[in-house]
């Protein structure tokens, strides 16, 4: 399991102030994912690859018809 107890999560420019956003870090090879909401919750762990895959679909519009 990754430690991202440590990790500096950040989070897009383009989150509303209310806290309803998600946030990221990177802990070595792998991209972690947390509701803003719930510092202490899950973490949703990624490998960089899976993640730059998710990255590439979203930038091509794969993901549009769920908004």
């Amino acid at each position: 399991m990754i430690d991202f107890s440590r990790a500096t999560w950040r989070k897009s420019t383009k989150s509303q102030q209310n806290g309803q956003c998600v946030e990221l870090a990177r802990v070595g090879g792998v991209i972690g994912v947390r509701d803003s909401k719930e510092p202490d919750g899950p973490v949703l762990a990624f490998t960089v690859e899976e993640f730059a895959s998710f990255l590439d679909g979203a930038a091509k519009g794969e993901f549009d018809d769920l908004l």
